[in-house]
């Protein structure tokens, strides 16, 4: 596994070339990935690697992230890529767990996923239903985190199971466990105890998926 050290000497090498003559320093590494300086020395101090915002980085300078990160020659990985089942993530798709978040930007990119990721997302036969988008906010923790990626199967469109479900409402787009009431109403529900529960129409609610899966901004 690559080591904080070699990657971020790596982007160094990469800005240097952006910068011309003067040194690169990690303040200019931390503005580079969009993450706080503090934020980067405490992730050096615990060998933690910073992926979302490296794979932003390279994509940006259409760099192959697997040369950054293992020195893998891009052709030798076509064949190997080909293996991987790939889904839509909607990067700039906020769902909100607190306040409502609207989303103007519907562009997405490809992201790949190994036989495991797939196996715990109900199996291959299931890929084509999912697609992925990002958290924002903090009332469904300790389930969910800002900055969560979740997983969400647009094929579990209604809400007669239990789980966590991602809705569209005239106020955005929420993560939240729904119950539905007998006068037609539904009850949005935080995991953290500190929201209580919304109600709105029942017409007003069109639930987009079920989150099936996540992967944590924790570090």
């Amino acid at each position: 596994m690559p080591n904080i050290f070699e990657v971020l000497n790596k982007i160094k090498d990469i800005l240097s070339k952006e910068v011309g003559e003067r040194k690169v320093f990690d303040k200019d590494v931390a503005e580079a990935l969009s993450i706080n300086q503090i934020t980067l020395a405490t992730m050096k101090s615990r060998d933690k690697i910073p992926y979302k915002e490296i794979l932003e980085f390279c994509a940006k300078r259409k760099i192959s992230i697997n040369w950054l990160l293992f020195d893998q020659i891009v052709e030798s990985l076509q064949v190997e890529t080909e293996k991987f089942a790939r889904i839509h993530y909607f990067k700039d798709i906020y769902a909100s767990a607190g306040g409502g978040a609207l989303n103007e930007e519907e562009e997405s990119e490809l992201m790949y996923l190994d036989d495991e990721i797939v196996s715990r997302l109900g199996g291959i036969g299931f890929i084509k239903h999912i697609q992925a988008i990002n958290v924002l906010g903090d009332s469904m923790e300790p389930t969910l985190f800002s900055g969560d990626v979740v997983f969400i199967n647009k094929e579990f469109n209604n809400a007669l199971k239990s789980g966590i479900y991602v809705v569209s409402t005239p106020a955005g787009l929420f993560i939240k466990r729904l119950q539905l009431q007998s006068n037609g109403m539904v009850a949005l529900v935080s995991d953290n105890e500190s929201y209580a529960p919304e109600l709105v129409g029942g017409d007003d609610v069109e639930i987009i998926g079920k989150v099936v899966g996540k992967l944590s901004a924790n570090i």
